[in-house]
């Protein structure tokens, strides 16, 4: 089990007091933070992303809005769901600012791609598997099974309910399933 997280798979105290210590102007407890939970948050970055330059840049981005954001943090409420609500909301801004640069930029058929390896592992990773699903149902997958939160903290983040949590969950289970039998439902 994560270090991060206690038996019943919330927050751990010790981040809560880190947080704390945090707002209180603590800079080794903003070091510990930051030393513990940016591996996390990268995961989830470049999980959504495939590009590890776009989540550098995101993770950096988050660690700046945590730190204006950390007076909002509520004393004694689990810290994960509160960072990765912030995660979340650069990962949007992210996606909105890239597509707006995508619509104004013009293409180039000069310039060719470098070729990529065609060497394919024999089973797909993760993400590969979670590519095709809907953005929402990815995204809870990843914070419950790479980031290890709990229902609950996944709907805090994702600013729902524990229902919807369970039910785009569900959604995306039956889509694996039927992806991984060939589509044969």
């Amino acid at each position: 089990m994560p270090p991060e997280l206690d038996a019943t798979g919330s927050s751990s105290p010790d981040l809560e007091r880190l947080m704390t210590r945090y707002q209180n102007g603590d800079p080794a407890a903003a070091e510990e933070l930051i030393n513990r939970l940016s591996g996390k948050l990268h995961v989830f970055f470049s999980s959504q992303m495939g590009n590890r330059s776009q989540a550098d840049d995101m993770l950096q981005e988050a660690w700046l809005r945590i730190h204006q954001a950390r007076h909002t943090y509520r004393r004694g409420e689990p810290v994960l769901p509160w960072v990765y609500a912030i995660a979340r909301r650069v990962r949007v801004d992210h996606y909105r600012r890239r597509q707006r640069l995508e619509r104004r930029e013009i293409a180039s058929s000069g310039i060719q791609e470098m070729p990529q390896p065609s060497s394919p592992p024999a089973l797909p990773s993760f993400r590969e598997l979670l590519a095709p699903l809907p953005e929402s149902q990815r995204e809870v997958l990843i914070l419950l099974k790479e980031n290890g939160l709990s229902l609950e903290e996944v709907a805090r983040a994702t600013s729902s309910t524990v229902g919807s949590v369970k039910q785009k969950v569900h959604r995306a289970y039956d889509r694996l399933r039927e992806l991984l039998s060939g589509g044969r439902s």
